[in-house]
């Protein structure tokens, strides 16, 4: 089983990226499971405050991230870009601490939900630039950018369109095989 750090890059309580990392939770494959890594209280990137030692939330977000086979990414699109909450923890996580980079050679996958009508589709643009500078090993297809997202949810504000739930587990289906892939030619590389 492969571990998987979800961070769901909006603090909105009613977000609908938080709403796509509960969809998919609830489509995990059997062979996957997921751990939020949370951003709520990682403070802005400041190279004074890391040098004086890193904030608890920035240990946390290491930590979920480090012990993790690989990394979900639940990201809205703010101003036709990435959000600057989940690129600043993104920048916390990138750094060196302690002789390891937690986001080097790690998996990742990028999943997006905004109510309008391009989705997150510019903001992914951003982040499958971003990703690999960050030394990260990004799953090309499928592609979850879900767009006017208001129509897909119940009262509750689950995503409850089923077609909208297929192609998230078949995105979570192609990211256990992405992750599959860089295990196996690691135990190949150890053996």
């Amino acid at each position: 089983m492969y571990r998987v750090a979800g961070i769901v890059g909006s603090l909105r309580a009613g977000s609908y990226n938080r709403a796509l990392f509960r969809a998919a939770v609830s489509a995990l494959p059997s062979r996957l499971q997921i751990v939020e890594a949370p951003i709520l209280d990682v403070p802005l990137f400041n190279q004074d405050v890391e040098d004086a030692g890193d904030p608890e939330a920035v240990a946390g977000l290491r930590q979920a991230i480090s012990g993790a086979d690989g990394v979900l990414i639940f990201c809205p699109e703010y101003n036709a870009g990435i959000p600057g909450v989940l690129k600043n923890a993104l920048d916390w996580a990138s750094r060196m601490h302690n002789g390891q980079r937690v986001l080097w050679d790690k998996p990742v996958g990028i999943m997006g939900a905004s109510d309008g009508r391009f989705g997150t589709t510019r903001s992914q643009m951003a982040m499958r630039s971003l990703l690999p500078q960050l030394g990260m090993r990004l799953m090309p297809t499928p592609a979850v950018m879900i767009a006017q997202v208001e129509e897909l949810v119940d009262d509750d504000g689950n995503l409850s369109d089923e077609k909208t739930r297929e192609r998230i587990r078949e995105h979570l289906e192609a990211f256990h095989h992405w992750i599959d892939v860089f295990a196996r030619a690691e135990r190949d590389r150890e053996s």
